[in-house]
């Protein structure tokens, strides 16, 4: 086996991709049962007379459908609880190999593709690093890396994987100056379609979203589930971005390009400039190669990095005002309770980042304009990636946030 997927065609297929195929019994749920299984998954294990109380669904539709789920292999019954009157209540809660998906994010510097099972856990990982991201370098990786974590997969689990969300940058062919390579290295994303060209190597379904879009969907999801339901949403990346939640759900907009906040121009001593120039990451290896050092390591990992003190300082003063101006402007436009700031980051930069900006946000508040919370992100490097994967939960599985409010 392991020979075989050294040996790749042209096209990056391993020749033992096809028999790692599955027939995909993980096609998409019926209402009611996504109704169900979106429930359990913001509050967590729960017996039928609560979700009956909640969705406001009869106590035998509940049962039958808690049923279908359980057999079919997305719900196990958890440990009985006792103490009341009447039989002991039996909570309900997600089974971990329900479902898999992969999620692939397609950075500036690095290529990532993870494995999710139904729980959101991680369980595969690849990554690959690159100067910049091409077609046939993407497909490649995706190919080889899917092939490999789904042999890797029990038999039985390998029909359970429910579709490859993509997490990627759009119109990435006007980037090339900010990658520092020639413009005719990036022409080829103008008309390459990475999902409908990656459809055709699996038999299950590819999706696709901007890559801070993604991650947004990803604190949506996946995230602590005590947000409002109205909040903004921060990735600082190799570029910042952002996404935007309105009545807890995502909003990604006309061209799925909603909330693209790095091209919000910039007050102060930064006018003229956008947000983008001064709290992006590539900013920060910038200034780090000018001052003669490497700058790979940023990119290698987000808990160990080594850079000079008064060039991350500096960073950081310009990134946190420019983030608090970006605050600022987009409050007068939106009335969100709640911004959330995530990132490539070491999590003792990003908490004190965000205090950064939270003080900033409010020492200079606008007139007749409520200034928001600022907190952290919870889920922190993997959000692109782990956005990338609820596109296909999401799809098939989960409905709107509201759907089951009923008190």
């Amino acid at each position: 086996m392991a020979d075989a997927l050294q040996h790749l065609d042209e096209t990056g297929v391993s020749p033992v991709s096809a028999s790692a195929r599955g027939s995909n019994q993980s096609g998409m749920r019926a209402y009611n049962e996504r109704l169900v299984l979106t429930l359990i998954r913001q509050r967590g294990a729960l017996p039928k007379a609560e979700i009956a109380r909640m969705t406001g669904l009869s106590a035998q539709t509940v049962s039958v459908i808690m049923r279908a789920l359980e057999a079919d292999g997305f719900l196990a019954k958890g440990t009985p609880v006792r103490g009341k009157v009447g039989q002991p209540s039996v909570p309900m809660g997600l089974k971990a190999d329900g479902a898999f998906f992969f999620g692939l994010k397609i950075g500036r510097r690095s290529l990532e593709l993870i494995l999710t099972d139904f729980e959101g856990a991680v369980i595969k990982r690849a990554q690959r690093m690159h100067k910049y991201p091409s077609p046939k370098n993407v497909l490649s990786f995706v190919n080889q890396s899917v092939a490999e974590m789904l042999l890797a997969l029990p038999e039985e689990h390998r029909t359970r994987v429910a579709g490859l969300g993509i997490a990627t940058p759009f119109r990435l062919w006007e980037w090339a100056k900010s990658l520092q390579v020639a413009s005719s290295e990036m022409e080829a994303w103008r008309d390459h379609d990475i999902a409908s060209v990656l459809s055709k190597f699996w038999d299950f379904p590819v999706f696709l979203q901007n890559d801070a879009t993604a991650a947004c969907g990803a604190e949506l999801v996946f995230g602590v589930q005590d947000k409002p339901k109205d909040f903004l949403y921060f990735y600082i990346g190799f570029f910042v971005g952002g996404g935007l939640v309105l009545e807890g759900n995502l909003y990604p907009g006309r061209t799925g390009n909603a909330a693209a906040l790095g091209s919000m121009p910039m007050r102060g001593k930064a006018q003229g400039r956008q947000l983008v120039d001064v709290a992006s990451l590539c900013v920060l290896e910038q200034n780090m190669i000018a001052d003669g050092g490497d700058a790979d390591g940023l990119w290698l990992s987000c808990e160990n990095w080594d850079v000079p003190s008064a060039i991350l300082e500096d960073w950081l003063c310009a990134a946190a005002t420019g983030l608090a101006d970006a605050i600022q402007s987009a409050t007068c436009l939106i009335d969100v309770e709640c911004v959330l700031l995530d990132g490539w980051l070491p999590s003792d930069l990003r908490a004190d980042l965000v205090r950064r900006v939270e003080a900033q946000v409010h020492a200079e508040t606008v007139a007749g304009i409520e200034a928001p919370v600022v907190r952290e992100g919870t889920i922190g490097p993997d959000a692109r990636a782990l956005g990338a994967a609820s596109l296909p939960l999401s799809e098939r599985f989960l409905v709107d946030r509201n759907a089951f409010l009923k008190g």
